[in-house]
């Protein structure tokens, strides 16, 4: 997971968090990054907008690309640094349930 700091931070924004789900918006600059996190609860993503995700965990990085609209979900324990390895500013809204 390399150089992750050196990169502009994305902003999330807390949308909704009650005893069944916490919402969060993410927005990133292009190059911008959440820094490496570890999922403690199962969670799924909805773009906002086109996603172009440089996804760098343990065993390397990958590009993703994710339509507007399209959704999928991850089980908790993910570990991951998630960059917008787009030239355009993406989005997405993050449901983790409790």
């Amino acid at each position: 997971m390399s150089n992750y700091r050196a990169r502009p931070p994305a902003l999330a924004t807390l949308l909704l968090d009650d005893a069944a789900v916490r919402i969060t918006r993410w927005d990133f600059e292009p190059g911008a990054d959440t820094g490496v996190h570890t999922h403690g609860l199962g969670y799924v993503v909805v773009p906002m907008t086109d996603c172009k995700f440089l996804l760098e965990d343990r065993d390397g990085s990958r590009r993703v690309d994710v339509a507007m609209g399209a959704a999928y979900r991850r089980e908790a324990g993910a570990e991951h640094n998630v960059v917008n390895a787009g030239s355009e500013p993406m989005s997405f809204i993050e449901i983790e349930y409790k």
